[in-house]
């Protein structure tokens, strides 16, 4: 019995009741100055212009947000739309929800007022009083036992209250709702903002990830070397690596808090030796080449290229230690070519395993390039290949 009243206690119950009402209260008021059945023709047909306007569909979404969903951040409010009409075909369904609205309001004040009628009378008949009003649910007649049918006439106006404000918010779910256009739209930014989103995470690990990285192999090897000239040079070695980890961490963050702000400062393979003199500072013999006009290497695939190389080192560092590595950069060809290596150890992750190995393989993939990880005779390899065409 509570869960069958349950409704009755909601807002949005009686909002949608008051929706329906809205859409027929133009042509009742003209029904005081002439009653005639030609007035709701009337009203019907100057819906039709009115649905061409664009903003007629603005208006409508709106309301229908407001009065059918209670303003809930769910999906009957989401799939509402409040943009102008864009299409015909958004024209046309506006047409129909219209029309569609001020029939099921006429039907729905015709039925809720009869069903007040007969309440009115169905109480007040033991007393004797004469009902003013005459309609399908009216009875003839002051018999005693036409109070018993109250609690009938009000389930059946309950009823009718429940019935009509789903089926209204279900017709303006469906003709109010966003056209196959929109849709794509609001797919498309939506993959946008979860692209976004990858990019900023991948940024973040590469950038802490690695600096963490250094900041403990260079600790380790000052205390494990006990040399004071030693310390002092890790020491260098992690506040200059702390001090760019905390620049990208503060662009990051930067983006993140203004959505519109371009991503600027993002370092490129121009700025690469800092990379190798990072990974050279913590006791890793490096061996680099680098050929080619690397300058002239577009900005995206520089930046990215850029981290592919920060997060390859820093594989080595975190699980082969203080190895020798063997770095070549090339640009020929149309094609940016990374190649990293060093000796293979019991603590290299194999083939598609660590979120770094992985993100690499995504970097790569999305500027239309491929990258390969993995053991290769002896050694374990980063190799990747990104078209700058």
């Amino acid at each position: 019995m509570v869960r069958m009243l349950r409704p009755f206690g909601r807002a949005v119950t009686y909002t949608r009741w008051l929706h329906l009402f809205i859409a027929v209260v133009a042509p009742s008021l003209l029904l005081f100055v002439r009653e005639a059945w030609w007035i709701w023709l009337i009203a019907a047909a100057a819906l039709l212009p009115a649905a061409l306007v664009p903003a007629v569909r603005t208006v409508e979404g709106l309301q229908a947000r407001l009065l059918l969903t209670g303003h809930r951040h769910d999906s009957e409010s989401t799939d509402i739309v409040a943009a102008p009409s864009a299409s015909w075909g958004d024209r046309g369904r506006l047409v129909v929800w219209l029309q569609a609205r001020l029939l099921l309001g006429y039907a729905t004040m015709t039925v809720s007022a009869q069903l007040v009628f007969a309440i009115v009378d169905s109480a007040s008949a033991p007393f004797g009083h004469d009902s003013e009003q005459s309609g399908p649910f009216v009875l003839a007649g002051h018999a005693w036992w036409h109070v018993l049918l109250v609690p009938l006439f009000l389930a059946a106006l309950g009823v009718t209250v429940l019935a009509a404000g789903h089926l209204i918010t279900a017709l303006a779910l469906r003709l109010l709702g966003p056209s196959r256009a929109e849709r794509l739209a609001a797919l498309e930014e939506r993959t946008e903002q979860l692209l976004e989103r990858t990019r900023i995470a991948r940024e973040l690990h590469d950038s802490i990830g690695h600096a963490l990285t250094v900041a403990v192999v260079q600790a380790g090897a000052a205390r494990a070397a006990g040399d004071p000239a030693f310390t002092d040079r890790a020491l260098s070695a992690i506040e200059e690596t702390g001090r760019a980890a905390l620049e990208d961490l503060e662009r990051v963050l930067g983006v993140l808090r203004e959505s519109e702000r371009p991503v600027d400062g993002r370092p490129t393979l121009t700025e690469a030796d800092r990379l190798l003199e990072s990974a050279r500072a913590s006791g890793t013999k490096v061996d680099a080449e680098m050929t080619g006009p690397l300058d002239t290497v577009p900005g995206p695939v520089s930046r990215e290229g850029y981290r592919i190389l920060q997060e390859a080192l820093t594989n080595v560092l975190r699980h082969a230690g203080s190895v020798p590595v063997r770095v070549r950069i090339a640009l020929a060809d149309g094609t940016l070519t990374l190649d990293v290596r060093n000796p293979l150890t019991a603590d290299i992750p194999g083939p598609g395993r660590g979120s770094g190995l992985r993100g690499i393989r995504e970097r790569a993939a999305l500027l239309g390039g491929h990258a390969r990880t993995g053991p290769t005779e002896g050694d374990w390899q980063v190799h990747v290949e990104l078209p700058v065409s």
